[in-house]
């Protein structure tokens, strides 16, 4: 064919990229996913993102009458390629007619899974073109705040959004911002105080909505609050849409002057946002602040996925879902909890938990905090977050984690799998003996944990993987993630394994590690040493040869696993070496490759 379409598959054109996607698969599935902002997105959505609407630019909006029609109308083509020919549509290119079509459809649809109670999807008002939350929320302050007016929301530091008016993004750039807080006795919102500081400081606008509270809000008492001082009430529900279209989450649509959300959090839909009204005079400023306001032409393929995603969220099996993410995430909360871990809070009703670090591990009069912990918990395979809780003064140093169950339950785990889960959590993280080191400017918050938790931990989560089972197979050279070593071929009854350890501190990690210093041998020279294990103890006989720019490593086969998962968690620099002092530490970071296992000759 006498073409220029460039043709062929990723692994063909561009091999790197295909092999960082493989990687980044296998990562998703061997690691139980607990970032509450994240899901796993069905197939069928991520088709519909991938499509060919990729390719086009829609600047402005589908033809108004289109909002009000219903799915068979929208899709009747005959019947909307004859208006569009003759009437055209609010869009600034021609060849949108699809567009049209499959925004209008995923409009439609996420009126419905949105409507409330005595309304109908023809009262509300959608846009589905915000490229993120972020910007969903700042085109409602473009619409409907001027700058230098006020706006109330929820502290940062208690569990509000940047985009809510934090002093680091331009929402607290431009606008005077009042927080209200969260009773850091009760841990819960104070609506009585909220209502005083309200009419205290009569806002313009009052956000409701929050990144890291996880209990159910009161949308009548913040509509209460907001009639009050005047102001306009937006909620902003980007972690709880799901659960909101499936009734676990109380939905503010039709309560609230303005509703937003992201689509990729419990939705489980493509990275975008949407904002939803039944006020047509603030939707009309709402789609003129979204486009030209903010953006330029919208993401279609996008589009394309919200309209399925809606579509699937209407179903029965969405909704069950939605129920056993909120069931799992409070049994996640008693599975800490019956371990003597502090829930914040108290619990949740939502997908979200939240751990106070502090109260699980001192050592010397120095806290466990969150940002080692989530780094810690990822050796183990547990994938989290640091987070601030009511009580923390500064963003940079945050006391807690934040774990959500939306993907844990994708997969298929339940309450018994959550408090699993719990225990692996609260056995590695009680090992911890968390110290601290003076940088040039801070404090940086340390920790290091027993090797022989960390591996216990990390196994039982590996069984809870392998029990949710993947969607794909994966060769296993795509999983360089994982520092447990898994190659069945040091299971041999060969005598030795070979072991590569390279990088540029290899010569000092190993002089640390092992009883002799190989880094003083010649090129081609070895030696028969002992490697040191958790306190300097004899783990195992073993040759050592200087390769000039790395090393060669002759370990047991009988124990090279062990041997390896070690050295991996040494070079991490998580682990204790010395239990009884966490800042001896070994130099790194080296690699460690496994060639596997032969017969020793003489």
């Amino acid at each position: 064919m006498s073409d220029f379409l460039l043709r062929g598959n990723l692994a063909d054109i561009d091999p790197a990229v295909a092999e960082l996607v493989q990687k980044e698969h296998a990562r998703q599935f061997d690691k139980l996913i607990m970032i509450a902002s994240e899901s796993y997105v069905p197939a069928a959505v991520r088709e519909a993102e991938g499509s060919v609407f990729q390719n086009i630019y829609a600047e402005g909006y589908p033809a108004e009458l289109m909002r009000t029609q219903n799915e068979d109308e929208i899709l009747d083509a005959d019947a909307q390629l004859a208006y569009y020919r003759r009437s055209a549509d609010r869009r600034y290119y021609k060849g949108v007619e699809y567009c049209n079509m499959i925004e209008a459809l995923a409009q439609r649809r996420g009126a419905e899974a949105f409507c409330p109670p005595g309304m109908t999807p023809e009262q509300l008002f959608v846009n589905v073109q915000p490229l993120s939350g972020a910007v969903a929320n700042l085109a409602v302050y473009q619409a409907l705040v001027q700058p230098g007016e006020k706006v109330m929301t929820l502290d940062l530091l208690h569990g509000g959004h940047l985009s809510h008016g934090s002093p680091a993004n331009i929402t607290g750039m431009r606008q005077q911002v009042v927080h209200y807080r969260v009773n850091e006795e009760t841990e819960r919102l104070d609506y009585e105080e909220m209502m005083e500081m309200a009419l205290r400081e009569r806002p313009k606008m009052i956000i409701g909505g929050f990144t890291s509270y996880p209990i159910a809000p009161d949308w009548q008492k913040f509509r209460a609050i907001a009639d009050a001082c005047g102001a306009i009430l937006l909620a902003d529900i980007a972690h709880t849409a799901g659960m909101a279209a499936a009734g676990v989450y109380p939905n503010p649509v039709g309560i609230a002057d303005i509703t937003s959300f992201t689509t990729h959090k419990t939705l489980m839909g493509p990275r975008g946002a949407v904002i939803i009204t039944t006020n047509p005079e603030l939707a009309k400023k709402i789609d003129r602040a979204v486009f030209p306001g903010l953006q330029g032409g919208p993401h279609m393929n996008k589009v394309a996925g919200m309209a399925t995603m809606f579509k699937i969220a209407q179903t029965p099996q969405f909704k069950a879902l939605q129920r056993q993410i909120a069931a799992n995430a409070s049994a996640l909360a008693a599975g800490f909890t019956a371990n003597g871990l502090r829930v914040v809070h108290g619990g949740t009703n939502t997908h979200m938990v939240l751990l106070d670090c502090r109260s699980i591990a001192q050592h010397n009069g120095v806290p466990l905090m969150g940002n080692i912990a989530s780094r810690i918990l990822d050796m183990a395979n547990i994938v989290c977050n640091r987070n601030t809780i009511p009580g923390d003064k500064d963003a940079s140093k945050p006391s807690a984690l934040r774990f959500g169950t939306a993907w844990v339950t994708q997969r298929g785990l339940n309450e018994a799998d959550m408090h699993e889960i719990a225990n692996a959590t609260a056995l590695v993280l009680k090992s911890a003996k968390p110290f601290t080191r003076q940088l040039k400017t801070t404090v940086a918050y340390n920790a290091k944990v027993d090797f022989a938790a960390l591996l216990e931990s990390t196994r039982r989560i590996d069984t809870l993987v392998a029990k949710a089972g993947r969607d794909m197979e994966v060769n296993p050279a795509s999983r360089p993630h994982l520092w447990i070593e898994s190659n069945s071929a040091t299971a041999s009854t060969a005598e030795i394994t070979a072991l590569e350890i390279a990088g540029k501190e290899a010569g000092n990690f190993l002089k640390a590690v092992l009883a002799d210093d190989p880094s003083t041998l010649d090129a081609g020279d070895r030696l028969s040493t002992t490697l040191y294990g958790t306190d300097k103890a004899n783990m195992a006989n073993v040759t050592a040869l200087n390769m000039g720019a790395n090393f060669l490593l002759g370990v047991p086969s009988a124990q090279a696993n062990h041997i390896i998962s070690w050295l991996r968690a040494l070079s991490d620099g998580y682990t204790l070496f010395n239990n009884s002092d966490p800042n001896i530490g070994v130099p790194g970071p080296v690699t460690i490759t496994n060639f596997g296992a032969f017969k020793q000759t003489e």
